[in-house]
Parts: C-alpha cells; sequence; structure tokens
C-alpha cells in the first residue's frame, strides 16, 4: 500500500471523510530536509472541506535539522488521485523517506 505523509488539513477527520470516504489509519513520523509556510487558498471546495484560509506547504530547505512531525497514512492507490484533486495547484506530490525508513509521498510547494 502506498503511504501519503499528512503535516495538514488531510489529519483533519472531516476532510478524510470528504475525501476519501473514509478515516485513514496511519503512525507519526518526521520528514527531515524540509521547512514549513503558508499559503493562501482560494479554490472554494477546499476552503469548504477545510474550514482554512490558510494552509500549510512544505518548503525543501537540506537543513536536516529542520525537522516536520506528521502522520504516514495507508492509502490506496485511488486514494492519492483523491488527494492529488484535493491539494490545489500550488502543491505537487513528490516521494520521499521518512525517519521510519518507510516511503511516502509528501506535497510540497510549486
Amino acid at each position: 500500500m502506498p503511504h501519503l505523509f499528512s503535516y495538514g488539513t488531510l489529519q483533519k477527520e472531516q476532510v478524510q471523510m470528504e475525501t476519501f470516504g473514509r478515516i485513514l489509519h496511519g503512525q507519526k513520523d518526521i520528514l527531515s530536509g524540509y521547512r514549513l509556510d503558508m499559503i493562501e487558498i482560494t479554490d472554494v471546495e477546499v476552503l469548504r472541506k477545510s474550514g482554512q484560509k490558510y494552509h500549510p506547504v512544505l518548503k525543501f530547505s537540506g537543513n536536516e535539522k529542520d525537522r516536520i512531525e506528521g502522520i504516514l497514512f495507508e492509502v490506496t492507490e485511488n486514494e492519492i488521485l483523491q488527494a492529488d484533486e484535493y491539494e490545489v495547484d500550488d502543491y505537487k506530490r513528490i516521494e520521499t523517506i521518512f525517519k521510519s525508513g518507510k516511503k511516502g509521498f509528501i506535497y510540497v510547494g510549486k
């Protein structure tokens, strides 16, 4: 099963239910070499689901001291595509390795 790292609104049960039709299961993990910024969301559907005008966005720093804590969720291939639809055009999906040694997808700023 693929893994999807959430450091923001995808951790909200309401967002998971509306995006995937279920509550996701995952474990805490850490992503190194990135820092968080914020972006303003203008997509009406994403605003409705999240209830937040500003969302966090990962920016690569390359500094191993920069660490982001989040949840590494187990998802299906189809759910990865659903997550792609939820994330606005300011994000792109890439694969990386986490502190646990597991591989997974993250959404970073373009």
